[in-house]
């Protein structure tokens, strides 16, 4: 079969930025109402996740910094679920690859599992809180507004998120999870107002990012306003997140899945598809053959989010490490998404099938999108059948002609002469570095 050659296109939607993100963490802190909250000395637990949040080290720094010199003893506590495969050493982990750590701080960091039962959900469920957090005089949460990844409600990702799961850990991430979206749309913000009560939350950070993955807005959020504060910087969120031109797509090829990406190894509010039991997949875009063709360094094996996928390579299944992958599909209670799609062998074999079975005559018909990953969408490659799509859009334009897809002899996708400036072009080059 003979491939439609592809092009480089950009994205240049004009997007907003923090140009001074340690001095606006720093600001914001000083300028809060967390004096009022914390007694003098007083130890604060200083919440970071595991979301691969661009500038997470910069804004943890900052915020530290900024704690110690008001008089605090700030403390770093994970607060991230049962992600990490469910252990204190997983979580340690994969703060320190987001520079979080001890030498790099100058301050504990906690990723102890234990959790207290602090309260009963309306549903007559335990509410876990963990124990670092509720012995500290008061919480700060890092942490970034966005839509969530598995269903729409008032508050998604975001602060009220990461108190009622992130430090909820295992069991608490778990008892809003085994309900579904129930759990997610209702008992999440019963759960997070109790916790707002009878917790030390002294204060939340909310990271809005642009398409680019940068800070755009920072906010500051306290116990008095968050209920009120972050539903609006969700719709804020939404606007902001970077996502794909085209309402059709023939074929998606998403270079790499992982949980550095998206919770969901996979953004569906990029690719269009949920893939949640029980619910439909959104308006847009409608693609009918999606491929997957690795997994990042960054998910140790974690392939969650495969199900999206139609097609994928061989070695993503390969690379699989099935303890935190189960762990993680269990917690969440969305299953479809684990399906492990039809794999080929090679990339070249991959994209053979997607053009065969993609309901076009020709594959010089068809309307076929490259991406590095879900978060990454400034720079796409397209075929082209996409030509007038890309020419009459505002925001979109051409940056090299149409050329072969650069396959190697062993069928293998070239995606760091695609993307050199994504995640894995970076990495592959010595480039990327997390903080």
């Amino acid at each position: 079969m003979e491939f439609p050659p592809i092009a480089r296109v950009r994205q240049s939607v004009p997007q907003p930025r923090v140009d001074d993100v340690p001095g606006t963490v720093r600001r914001l802190i000083r300028e809060s109402r967390i004096a009022d909250r914390v007694p003098a000395g007083g130890r604060v637990a200083v919440g970071v996740g595991s979301r691969g949040i661009n500038t997470i080290f910069v804004i943890a720094r900052a915020a530290i910094d900024e704690l110690k010199a008001m008089g605090f003893n700030p403390f770093i506590v994970a607060a991230m679920g049962s992600h990490g495969g469910n252990t204190s050493e997983g979580q340690r982990e994969l703060l320190a690859e987001y520079g979080i750590t001890p030498d790099r701080l100058g301050v504990e960091v906690k990723t102890d599992m234990e959790t207290t039962v602090i309260g009963t959900s309306p549903i007559g469920l335990p509410i876990h809180f963990d124990n670092n957090a509720l012995a500290a005089d008061g919480i700060v949460l890092l942490n970034r507004v966005k839509p969530h990844t598995d269903f729409t409600s008032e508050f998604e990702s975001g602060i009220l998120k990461m108190m009622v799961i992130g430090l909820g850990k295992r069991e608490g991430a778990s008892q809003i999870h085994k309900l579904g979206l129930t759990g997610m749309r209702e008992v999440l913000p019963a759960v997070g107002k109790f916790l707002i009560k009878n917790t030390p939350f002294a204060l939340g950070l909310a990271i809005l990012e642009n398409a680019k993955d940068e800070p755009a807005e920072i906010v500051p959020v306290d116990p008095d306003t968050i209920l009120d504060v972050e539903p609006g910087l969700l719709r804020r969120a939404r606007e902001l997140m970077g996502r794909l031109p085209f309402d059709q797509i023939d074929v998606l090829v998403v270079g790499e899945i992982g949980k550095n990406y998206s919770g969901a190894g996979m953004d569906p509010n990029v690719i269009g598809r949920l893939m949640v039991e029980t619910m439909p997949d959104f308006d847009r875009p409608k693609v009918t053959r999606l491929a997957v063709l690795d997994v990042s360094e960054e998910s140790h094996g974690n392939i969650v989010g495969v199900g999206f996928a139609d097609l994928a390579a061989e070695r993503i299944v390969e690379k699989m490490d099935p303890e935190p992958f189960r762990i993680n599909v269990l917690t969440s209670c969305f299953l479809e998404r684990a399906r492990i799609p039809i794999t080929l062998p090679t990339d070249r074999e991959v994209l053979r099938v997607c053009l065969e079975t993609c309901w076009r005559i020709t594959p010089d018909e068809a309307r076929v999108v490259f991406i590095p990953n879900t978060l990454e969408v400034d720079h796409l490659w397209v075929s082209p059948a996409l030509k007038g799509d890309v020419e009459a859009h505002p925001h979109l334009g051409f940056e090299t002609d149409f050329r072969p897809i650069p396959l190697d002899a062993t069928g293998t996708l070239d995606q760091e002469s695609l993307f050199p400036h994504s995640v894995r072009g970076r990495r592959s080059s010595g480039a990327y570095v997390t903080a």
